[in-house]
């Protein structure tokens, strides 16, 4: 059988509030929220999905509610909420990155694992790594 061809648009981050998430990261990177679905009524207020893209429609990122969302430890630790992935993001300015990531709303972890590459934390507690290149 031949391979059919498949394309990675992108990741699905769960979320307590997905419609700020989004938000956050329209701010963040720039990309428009191209969807959104607001709450069911038999649901909290911050139930929803929404979806930002990048400019040129290379890539997407999506957030769903989930209502059992915990955020994840960083560092990991035995017995905690771990990150199942994380967003590598490439900034012209490593130090300018930080300052535009803590502006929109992030945060700086504490743990900082190497040289040239910050962890922040998103609003909802989120790791993603922001690292110098050419953009």
């Amino acid at each position: 059988m031949d391979r059919p061809r498949m394309r990675i648009t992108g990741p699905v981050l769960d979320a307590a509030d997905p419609v700020a998430l989004a938000r956050f990261y329209e701010q963040l990177l720039g990309w428009p929220v191209v969807a959104l679905e607001g709450p069911r009524p038999d649901h909290p207020p911050t139930d929803g999905w929404a979806k930002v893209r990048a400019p040129d429609g290379s890539m997407k990122i999506e957030f769903q509610w989930d209502p059992n969302y915990a955020p994840p430890t960083w560092p990991s630790r035995p017995g905690q909420q771990v990150m199942m992935m994380h967003l590598d993001i490439g900034v012209e300015d490593l130090a300018r990155g930080v300052d535009w990531a803590v502006a929109a709303g992030a945060t700086l972890a504490g743990h900082q694992p190497q040289e040239g590459v910050r962890v922040m934390l998103d609003p909802e507690g989120h790791p993603f790594c922001l690292f110098a290149m050419d953009v």
